[in-house]
């Protein structure tokens, strides 16, 4: 399955952002002004690899996408997402001496579950586990499973933002 740029629109539609300055998302002008560091986002990418099933393509891109829409214009959940990537990095050169993106992706996910980022409340104000499962874990799995694509893999025909979704709920299963 692959991930496409209407995914991450339909994702960030889902979470409130407006998609209708969706312009500024498709270009590289401004990349450098972008909210997130490079480091911060070669993180969420890794993250997004390990925690997304092997089958689904196209993960940076649809990542980026949608980081750039959900961070555009909120400063404090972009500081959120970084500071929670670095510890996640941290956590990563203190066990296996290389950052989370450097690591095979089973050890990322050995690492998660390690850190107890599986189990955590997720709080962005909480412990720095509970803001890696806020900003980083369900983040990413949100952005997933309310994509039209993502939500294919769980049944879901028609997640929020999605058009059609009437007419989906209306016949039996």
């Amino acid at each position: 399955m692959k991930l496409s740029r209407r995914d991450a629109l339909a994702a960030l539609a889902a979470t409130g952002v407006t998609v209708g300055g969706a312009v500024v998302l498709t270009g590289d002008d401004g990349a450098d002004d972008r909210p997130l560091d490079a480091d911060s986002r070669t993180t969420m990418v890794a993250a997004a690899h390990t925690l997304y099933p092997t089958p689904v393509e196209n993960v940076a891109s649809f990542v980026e996408t949608f980081l750039d829409g959900r961070v555009r214009d909120h400063p404090d959940h972009a500081a959120g997402i970084a500071a929670a990537t670095d510890y996640l990095d941290d956590y990563a050169r203190s066990w296996h001496d290389e950052s989370f993106a450097d690591l095979h992706r089973l050890t990322r996910s050995d690492a998660l579950h390690a850190m107890n980022a599986d189990t955590a409340d997720p709080d962005p104000d909480g412990s720095d586990v509970e803001r890696v499962r806020y900003y980083v874990v369900n983040e990413l799995l949100y952005a997933l499973y309310a994509s039209p694509t993502g939500g294919e893999l769980v049944g879901i025909e028609n997640p929020i933002g999605h058009p059609g979704g009437a007419g989906s709920y209306q016949r039996p299963p």
